[in-house]
């Protein structure tokens, strides 16, 4: 971390939106090959067919070991550990003191003290604070994504995903795989290894995420490819990892709820102002002077189900004032064809355009948040917004007040940044305009949302 904080560089700047709306940092990287054969095909595979999801470059691996993994986890998580054990894995979400959401990962207990916290630095950078200034007795590691990795990763990850992902898995395995329950982990064999894998399901099919020492990638990843060749295998480019959260649900970036409040204020003074929360971007047609409006709640991300008050846990007051009260909804945006055909047409105007839309995902910030209408009337925002094959149009994720989250209500979004837009380089001078929008479920896979059901 450099010498100067996060909370050295707010109080140089003032508002915290001022910095995060004219941050130089744009959309979250994946640094893989954008394209192996071409997007549409590899979309589409994880729903027809199979696909290989490269994970091992965008993550940071945290692994945390020690006598106390366990206490640190119960303390800082909305989840229970009543059921922590070898060979699961969770989706761990943390909160600040007010209840608002920071972060959330997927952990790997990889050992009764020993579990691997896996995403955005975001989770590390909270996780390490309270190793360091909360005495626990655990020793931590940290295998940064490959954009701040001096050296080559500590191990490769691999997700194959898809209707077809099972069969491909057990003709590598050379035979049936048993014994893997949904987010449980045990070992296939690839190749003459014996590798690590948890089982889940992106695509609401089966399949399986695999890792292990970096040494092994090309190994690994070369026998994936070769066994699944004739069972329509592809692998994902950047282009596409960055379009699979969207069908499948999950929200990828809430801004981190750490910039204002004086219980965090020990965090901001220990965070690098060279840290990845001090420079993440915050775009869109939502705007406001007050940044914990942009905060959300394990609530309004649909993480309800998650929420466990059988332990003591950063948040847990407020969560219980929280429970039970109005919250917003997810929801899936499908947006209007010709509004999206008309921002398109702009392109070719002498005078004004609207703010281009990149194919297949148009992130021009690290945390987009767009504000979505009705009759005039703020009801939501909406986040990330992708053309994906499988539906055939351009969808995003929202979050929407309880009055127009019936799927088919119509509702507008408002595409591109205000009169001045801001300071980052993905900006290019335009001006707003509204798109139409039916709202549908989300997950808007029919085979996901009901396996995930299950």
């Amino acid at each position: 971390m450099s010498a100067m904080t996060l909370e050295d560089k707010l109080k140089t700047i003032g508002n915290p939106v001022d910095m995060l709306r004219n941050a130089q940092l744009g959309p979250y990287q994946f640094p893989i090959k954008a394209e192996f054969t071409n997007w549409r095909d590899e979309q589409e595979a994880w729903r027809n067919g199979a696909v290989l999801f490269d994970q091992s470059f965008h993550m940071t691996d945290h692994y945390i070991e020690g006598p106390d993994v366990k206490r640190l986890l119960e303390d800082l998580a909305i989840n229970s550990m009543a059921n922590f054990r070898r060979d699961i894995a969770k989706q761990v979400v943390f909160c600040n003191h007010d209840g608002f959401v920071i972060g959330d990962a997927i952990m790997f207990i990889l050992d009764d003290h020993k579990v691997n916290i896996v995403n955005k630095p975001i989770n590390r950078d909270w996780v390490q604070f309270h190793i360091e200034t909360g005495g626990y007795d655990v020793e931590a590691t940290t295998d940064d994504r490959a954009l701040d990795n001096s050296g080559r990763r500590m191990g490769y990850r691999f997700e194959v995903q898809g209707p077809n992902a099972w069969a491909i898995l057990e003709k590598m395995n050379g035979g049936p795989i048993d014994g893997f329950k949904f987010f449980g982990m045990g070992t296939v064999n690839v190749a003459g290894r014996q590798v690590r894998a948890l089982r889940h399901g992106m695509a609401g099919a089966a399949g399986l995420e695999l890792f292990g020492p970096f040494e092994d990638y090309d190994r690994i990843r070369d026998e994936i490819m070769r066994v699944g060749a004739d069972m329509g295998l592809l692998a994902a480019g950047s282009k596409t990892y960055a379009t699979v959260a969207h069908e499948s649900g999950w929200f990828p970036s809430p801004l981190p709820a750490i910039y204002t409040g004086e219980a965090m204020r020990p965090f901001r003074q220990w965070l690098g102002a060279d840290s990845f929360m001090a420079n993440l971007s915050l775009g869109g047609s939502m705007v406001s002077n007050n940044v914990e409006d942009y905060y959300l709640s394990p609530f309004d991300l649909g993480y309800g189900h998650i929420v466990k008050f059988d332990h003591d846990f950063i948040g847990r007051p407020a969560l219980e004032a929280m429970q039970g009260k109005p919250h917003r909804h997810k929801r899936t945006l499908r947006w209007g064809k010709d509004d999206v055909v008309r921002v398109f047409a702009s392109m070719f105007n002498e005078g004004d355009r609207f703010k281009f839309m990149d194919m297949p995902a148009s992130h021009y910030a690290t945390c987009p948040y767009d504000l979505v209408s009705k009759d005039g009337k703020p009801v939501g925002l909406s986040h990330y917004p992708v053309y994906t094959s499988n539906v055939g149009g351009w969808i995003s994720l929202a979050l929407l007040d309880s009055d127009v989250a019936d799927p088919g209500t119509e509702v507008a979004l408002t595409w591109g940044e205000p009169d001045g837009g801001s300071a980052k380089p993905t900006v290019e001078r335009h001006v707003q305009t509204e798109i139409a929008c039916t709202v549908e479920p989300c997950p808007i896979s029919v085979t996901a949302r009901e396996t995930y059901k299950k």
